[in-house]
């Protein structure tokens, strides 16, 4: 779970900290999160915006188990929606 950082409106996985166990790819209940063996090769770029979001300061760690925000499966069906990604 402390590979987990929290921002105003996406979560981000560490990639330095997280050890691939992939116990995270079935809680996710969007189906975003897949281990580094399975990661399809359109959502390769997410390594490297995972680990620079991680690194803000303002991007919380999460310590403990949170619940799916409330639209999060009308989101899940959203594609290109890089832009409404709050960075602050």
């Amino acid at each position: 779970m402390s590979c987990f950082h929290e921002g105003p409106n996406f979560l981000v996985i560490d990639p330095d900290e997280c050890i691939d166990c992939s116990m995270c790819v079935p809680e996710c209940p969007v189906g975003a999160i897949y281990s580094e063996d399975d990661l399809p090769e359109d959502q390769r770029h997410f390594v490297a915006l995972n680990a620079e979001l991680a690194r803000k300061p303002e991007w919380k760690r999460l310590m403990q188990a949170k619940g799916p925000l409330p639209e999060h499966q009308a989101w899940a069906k959203v594609h290109g929606k890089l832009d409404k990604l709050v960075r602050d």
